[in-house]
């Protein structure tokens, strides 16, 4: 499973405009019968994921036909609003339902659906994923079956319930997480297609895909995102030649190949090994490098919960299980300053991973000025600035580098006020004022009316 400190944790995020435009690509509107909001095959796999092979390339798992709440409308829905994520159709009006009280995801968050950008070859991404993959080609040839092009658009026991997180968890909340209604959500981690590898009998695998969570707005954050997850299952045959139990067994071999692949990836580095707590693996830990003078944590891993196992079936196995987020590493790989940047068509960006290969640096094309724009009011009960940061992306895209509180007070009548700077800067261009005012005209009405705040 993906392990990320318990899912609340900050984490370094992503996006951009679609891989390909969508008037490339050929898809017919499927119709079906009247069903639920979403309509999964009749094995229960999310986006009606199938049988899988062991490749890179599109898998089977999310090849089938998709068909969401509103498919089965009659006429065809504009090519414009529907998306095929490795031959897995969705409509967009069936994602974005901005007048239902279930569903929070918005319009911008619906354009990154089918970016993939960790399945371009010369991209960073792309770059860091395969070197991965080679590590693990070399080290266990032939074992790890690949997987990243599954659907991201999941139930919420394939989230949150069947990787044990708590049903009062923080991340389960609106705040947090992307709902298409109340039970299927934009996944939040590649943990949540696990359960069904395992029982599919899959052992040795690599999940790596987008994944979806709502978020501040800074330079290492944003709402979509990358990670990759590797899992190994043992059987009682495996450790019965040795004197350890299943769970050292696994815990020792799990040291021993994520300290080789941070080796892989960072060289001679020196490394420690931090105990930690998640609640999918017992035990769990975290790896730290000392790099560039600093110690970095690089992914957290563990030994599966045993309660995971047994609820696919695996009844005398035990696992092992690490995450990463892709973008945390790529950034100090490729000495990449901005989230934003990963997600930038700029030529002048793009051009410098031609060669697809680690050891390049990113050298900087320009540096624009920053709009610093303040904006102050009065909040409610129900404010969170995460619907703000929300409001603002939505608006001014990747526009905005930064929202940040500068300042907040309560009055004698109890009436609490939040002060907040935007910075807008563009990466490829410089900003000008009447295009900064409007953008925050926008903000500030949207910001009124959707947050009902009172503006100072």
């Amino acid at each position: 499973m993906l392990i990320q400190r318990a899912l609340s944790r900050a984490h370094v995020l992503s996006t951009s405009r679609y891989f390909s435009s969508l008037s490339s690509i050929q898809m017919q509107t499927i119709n079906l019968p009247k069903s639920p909001p979403f309509s999964f095959s009749s094995n229960n796999h999310g986006c009606n994921f199938l049988k899988s092979k062991p490749s890179s390339v599109s898998s089977p798992y999310s090849t089938a036909a998709f068909s969401l709440g509103k498919s089965n409308r009659k006429g065809v829905v504009p090519l414009a609003a529907l998306l095929q994520i490795g031959g897995v159709q969705i409509a967009k009006d069936d994602v974005v339902k901005e007048n239902d009280p279930t569903n929070n995801v918005p319009d911008s968050i619906f354009a990154k659906l089918g970016m993939q950008l960790h399945r371009r070859e010369n991209h960073p991404l792309g770059i860091l994923k395969k070197t991965i993959y080679d590590y693990f080609d070399i080290n266990f040839p032939g074992k790890f079956e690949k997987f990243d092009d599954l659907c991201p658009i999941v139930t919420v026991k394939q989230n949150f319930d069947d990787v044990l997180v708590p049903p009062d968890h923080v991340s389960r909340s609106y705040n947090d997480t992307y709902y298409v209604n109340s039970d299927t959500v934009l996944r939040c981690h590649t943990s949540a297609h696990q359960a069904e590898l395992f029982r599919n009998g899959h052992t040795h695998f690599l999940v790596t895909g987008d994944v979806y969570r709502r978020d501040s707005i800074d330079g290492t954050h944003y709402p979509v995102f990358h990670q990759m997850e590797g899992v190994r299952v043992f059987s009682p045959e495996d450790w019965s030649g040795s004197d350890m139990d299943g769970t050292a067994y696994a815990a020792a071999d799990l040291k021993r190949s994520l300290e080789g692949l941070a080796k892989h990836l960072f060289g001679a580095v020196e490394m420690r090994w931090v105990d930690t707590y998640f609640p999918f693996t017992n035990p769990s830990y975290e790896l730290e490098i000392f790099f560039q003078g600093k110690w970095l944590e690089v992914l957290g891993c563990g030994v599966t919960e045993q309660a995971i196992l047994r609820a696919s079936g695996r009844t005398d196995i035990v696992a092992w299980a690490f995450g990463l987020g892709l973008e945390r590493l790529a950034m100090v790989l490729f000495d990449i300053p901005d989230i934003r940047l990963f997600w930038s068509s700029d030529e002048r960006f793009t051009s410098q991973f031609s060669e697809g290969k680690l050891g390049v640096k990113f050298k900087p094309f320009s540096k624009f000025p920053p709009c610093y724009k303040d904006m102050s009011f009065w909040i409610n009960d129900g404010f969170t600035e995460n619907n703000l940061c929300e409001i603002v992306r939505g608006i001014a895209g990747d526009l905005v580098e930064e929202v940040t509180l500068i300042d907040n007070f309560t009055n004698k009548k109890g009436m609490t006020s939040h002060c907040y700077r935007i910075t807008y800067r563009s990466m490829e261009r410089s900003l000008t004022d009447d295009e900064i005012n409007e953008l925050q005209e926008q903000v500030r009405e949207a910001v009124q009316n959707k947050l009902n705040v009172v503006l100072r």
